[in-house]
């Protein structure tokens, strides 16, 4: 893979393509009446789209489809992982809050992390989505998309698991925890 096309090789494609089918597989219950062939096939047309997905895989966010758009013609992958995932947690918000902080600054941000990925980061909305799929992030929690008057004011807003209940809490955007991450969101 060059670091300019985003392209994965055909080694890491056909890995990458079996990983994916075998989860599809193993979790139906996330994309009831959905083919894996029609998927694959969106796939194949979109190669960059593999990319990300792999970025969603190697940072352990085990991604998986789990609805289809019929206005957009589009499969929706939401990282499914039942933690957070592990290589994108220790991250504040946003690039401005990493700015903001002074001393002890994480390596990077959840928003810019989702942006390189090319992959767009959970509303709170979504997450709830997510969490009527199965039971995630009962041990950490995970940043979600927060909105421009909560962000203005040096917030943003998380959501977790615990008690069987989802909850959605707020902390400074320049927080950052080792059991906090993001989960993404991608549609091909």
């Amino acid at each position: 893979m060059t670091e300019n096309t985003k392209l994965l090789s055909e080694e890491q494609r056909e890995e990458l393509l079996s990983t994916l089918k075998e989860r599809f597989e193993k979790n139906m219950n996330r994309h009831e009446g959905i083919e894996w062939a029609k998927v694959k096939e969106k796939l194949d047309a979109n190669p960059e789209k593999l990319w990300s997905l792999n970025e969603m895989e190697i940072t352990g966010g085990e991604p998986d489809v789990v609805g289809y758009d019929q206005e957009t013609d589009e499969y929706v992958f939401y990282d499914c992982s039942p933690e957070t995932p592990k290589g994108r947690r220790s991250i504040c918000y946003d690039r401005e809050a990493l700015e903001a902080r002074k001393k002890h600054k994480p390596e990077n941000s959840a928003m810019d992390m989702a942006n390189e990925m090319g992959i767009e980061m959970l509303t709170e909305e979504e997450y709830r989505e997510l969490q009527t799929l199965g039971e995630f992030d009962k041990k950490t929690s995970s940043w979600v998309q927060t909105t421009a008057n909560i962000r203005k004011l040096g917030g943003a807003i998380f959501c977790d698991r615990r008690y069987d209940t989802v909850f959605t809490y707020h902390n400074g955007a320049d927080s950052y925890y080792g059991v906090r991450g993001f989960r993404g969101s991608l549609r091909v």
